[in-house]
């Protein structure tokens, strides 16, 4: 499966993020504030997930 935006809908894009975050929450890991902002711009289609992703390791390793 494909998580680009131009292979996904927003309606997808939603799922896959809820299932991310059900995991995260799972790991008792509570996504920040900013995190959930970088998310939402993947679902609203203005960034790709691997750059989502690439951000939130750069927050963390900032630790």
């Amino acid at each position: 499966m494909s998580y680009l935006i131009k292979d996904t809908s927003k309606e997808e894009r939603k799922k896959i993020a809820k299932n991310a975050f059900g995991i995260s929450i799972a790991s008792n890991e509570i996504p920040s504030n900013e995190v959930i902002e970088l998310v939402k711009q993947y679902i609203d289609g203005k960034m790709e997930l691997e750059d989502v992703q690439k951000k939130v390791i750069e927050k963390y390793r900032k630790r």
